[in-house]
């Protein structure tokens, strides 16, 4: 097993570091208070190249694969954590759904645009009484001729404001639970298709996150994604490969969380001396070291497994579980580190706090990684 990283791989963690150290994290702050990323900053994003990197070349995407994606994801989310959630939004669930279950055709239509940034995407399955419990969607699509009619509304909707492409899961039978759902590639310039107001939320405040809505939303078949009853299938796989870079993400935001702690510790004078020399420090530094280096391990390792083509449903379930949680405790001890000030909005601590708590909740929670990965070795017999 090689999970090591190609030379592209390496240039394309340069570049975004790059970015971020000139560009993004200075301002990652006015970001969250503003409730709003500068269109330059995803212009920009744009013409670097990096929202098609895992898709092949012949797509019009930079072909480095999830290994190349995580990378991005990573570095990006060092700098702000909203910033890297519009991204995944648009590149690893969005966009994905379309190359894992789209037809050469679809694909040839929709992934150049959405790789070069001209067009926008996000991916629409939670619905309000429908979050762990997919086999409760009320959003329905009818057939009518040849085409279908979507109605109802989704809920915790990234990109969903400005998104020119989304990929929406309709119950066509709900008699058959999670066997009677299907996906759909919605124009959002199509009649009958509206956003409610942006969510308030405790973090990731730059990213837009709102309600949609449909109302007899016309769509061709030939945006019909994958097969009818199938669409559960086309949401599970998608998140696979979500789960992943979002396990990414909590990774960066580590990283960030220990590197400004050790900056802090080092600068904070405390008795006479810099806290960082105080063994209760020193022992918080060495156990977020630690959890950065199991979750890099975890991360890179599925991510090679997804770019061979093996099976990683348990794996980036385990990631994603991991990720989420291990941030939690390594933000949690920033905060202790940075004392009274590690409250204060003055200090970036504070932030990444609140950043942090969601990704135990979305893209499945913690609860239902725990369940997947039950399941998986009850199902094999062992592990």
């Amino acid at each position: 097993m090689d999970f090591t990283f190609r030379d592209e791989h390496e240039m394309l963690r340069q570049t975004v570091k790059e970015f971020v150290d000139a560009e993004l994290r200075p301002i990652a702050a006015r970001i969250d208070r503003e409730h709003r990323i500068p269109r330059e900053i995803l212009f920009k994003l744009r013409d670097m190249g990096c929202l098609g990197i895992p898709f092949p070349e012949e797509y019009g995407g930079a072909g480095l694969g999830e290994t190349g994606l995580c990378v991005f994801m990573e570095e990006i989310t060092r700098g702000c954590f909203s910033t890297a959630v519009v991204c995944g939004g648009h590149t690893s669930i969005g966009a994905t759904a379309i190359y894992l279950a789209g037809s050469d055709e679809q694909k040839r239509r929709y992934l150049p645009d959405l790789c070069e940034g001209k067009k926008w995407a996000a991916y629409a399955l939670t619905e309000p009484q429908s979050g762990s419990d997919a086999g409760n969607m009320q959003v329905t699509a009818v057939r009518d001729g040849d085409a279908w009619l979507l109605n109802g509304s989704k809920i915790w909707i990234t990109n969903g404001d400005f998104a020119d492409v989304i990929v929406t899961f309709c119950a066509t039978d709900r008699s058959q639970g999670t066997r009677g759902i299907t996906a759909f590639i919605v124009d959002t310039a199509t009649p009958g298709f509206s956003v409610g107001k942006p969510e308030e939320k405790m973090g990731q405040c730059g990213s837009t996150t709102v309600e949609i809505h449909f109302a007899n939303v016309r769509v061709p078949e030939r945006n019909l994604l994958g097969k009818v009853g199938e669409g559960f299938k086309v949401a599970m796989m998608t998140l696979d490969r979500g789960r992943l870079t979002l396990g990414a993400n909590c990774l960066g935001a580590a990283k960030e969380a220990l590197d400004v702690s050790i900056r802090y510790a080092n600068e904070r004078i405390a008795f006479g001396k810099p806290i960082a020399e105080q063994p209760a420090i020193q022992q918080m530094l060495a156990d977020c070291a630690t959890e950065i280096f199991a979750m890099e391990s975890l991360l890179y390792r599925t991510a090679w497994m997804c770019d061979q083509g093996l099976p990683i449903s348990r794996e980036s379930a385990i990631v994603k579980l991991f990720c989420s949680e291990a941030l939690d405790r390594v933000v949690d001890r920033a905060v202790q580190i940075h004392g009274g000030y590690g409250y204060s909005k003055e200090y970036a601590v504070e932030r990444m706090y609140r950043d942090s708590r969601v990704n135990r909740l979305y893209e499945g929670t913690s609860e239902i990684q725990r369940l997947v990965i039950a399941r998986s070795l009850i199902k094999k017999g062992g592990y």
